[in-house]
């Protein structure tokens, strides 16, 4: 088995035997009822929203290329967007993902800078906007267990969250307005810390430091040429990532009204926000496991206790699977990538 097999297989296997596991300890007679009640419409919308959402990507990728004199049609842009996923879907923090994106747009005759500032702007917008809501998130969240009598713990936890991500935030915006300033910063704060910690981070900080600072420097260098060349394309790049996560988010909701729940839409919206953050900071691929687990979890806040495996297997199914299903098609069907995609798994 290659190693492109191997990942997609590893991938399934992980995110199917969780999303058993949940439905296996949440089922019963309830369930059963629920599922004989559910209004299909409400299913076949929250598909639709999730292929709008994608078709926004497309639009997007057109749109900051445009800004930069580079034209590239919504169907080729929508391709790259479903490619993309198909990797990402089956590598660690879908780490794949952006590679192939900038590879997909380089074939298309966009200079390798261009198309990675493209690509890394997307990732950046996509990042500030959820940066910016999981503050907001962590308030309705805390606002809505204390009203359902959770105890001050959590609340806590919380309100610790608020300010600790209110700060990364700040940092981040600095970081990337002033980053050689940053960087002094940081280098000084892991000097500091290497030795509390013993010799032996010594040697392993400065890497991640390293690492981090070469990102930090591709996003300032991605900003500084859109607003030298594209700085329209900012505007509305940020603009269609306000709507593809708007079409995301209202994936859960619809399925809920769908099985007929009662539920608070914003607390609905606050719980994906703060799932977002916990499935980009995972090492398994696709965010198996920790997606299914994570979404159990904050979903049983508003979920009765019997629908809550369905709930997490159906929203998986649209956000995951579908990815993998139709980002597959796409990269060996219709771009027959084939090659370079197995190259990134050698």
């Amino acid at each position: 088995m290659n190693k492109l097999k191997k990942w997609i297989a590893i991938s399934l296997l992980i995110s199917l035997i969780s999303g058993a596991l949940v439905i296996a300890l949440t089922f019963d007679a309830s369930t059963l009822e629920a599922i004989v009640q559910i209004k299909t419409e409400y299913i076949i919308l929250a598909v639709l929203l999730h292929i709008f959402s994608l078709f926004m990507q497309g639009i997007r990728i057109k749109t900051m290329c445009g800004a930069l004199g580079y034209d590239i049609g919504i169907k080729e842009a929508t391709k790259i967007v479903t490619s993309s996923m198909f990797v990402a879907a089956i590598t660690p923090a879908a780490v794949a993902g952006e590679p192939l994106r900038v590879h997909l747009l380089n074939r298309r005759s966009i200079p390798l800078g261009k198309a990675t500032a493209v690509i890394l702007g997307e990732r950046l917008m996509d990042a500030l906007l959820i940066i910016s809501l999981v503050p907001l998130s962590l308030y309705v969240m805390r606002g809505f267990l204390t009203s359902a009598g959770a105890n001050t713990s959590i609340d806590t936890a919380l309100m610790i969250g608020e300010i600790v991500l209110l700060c990364l935030f700040s940092i981040l915006i600095y970081g990337l307005w002033k980053p050689k300033k940053t960087r002094k910063v940081m280098y000084f704060l892991v000097h500091r810390f290497s030795r509390l910690f013993g010799k032996g981070t010594e040697t392993m900080l400065p890497c991640v430091l390293e690492r981090v600072d070469t990102e930090l420097e591709h996003l300032h260098d991605s900003v500084a040429i859109f607003i030298k060349d594209g700085r329209k394309g900012l505007f509305l790049g940020m603009g269609c990532t306000v709507i593809v996560w708007a079409l995301d988010f209202a994936v859960l909701p619809v399925l809920l009204v769908g099985l007929n729940q009662q539920f608070q839409p914003l607390v609905a919206y606050a719980s994906q926000v703060i799932l977002m953050v916990i499935m980009v900071v995972s090492i398994t691929p696709g965010a198996g496991g920790v997606a299914e687990l994570g979404a159990s979890t904050l979903f049983s806040f508003f979920v009765g206790s019997s629908l809550i495996g369905i709930v997490v297997v159906a929203w998986r199914a649209i956000t995951f699977y579908m990815n993998l299903a139709v980002g597959g098609f796409v990269s060996l069907k219709i771009i027959k990538d084939t090659d370079y995609i197995k190259r990134m798994f050698k």
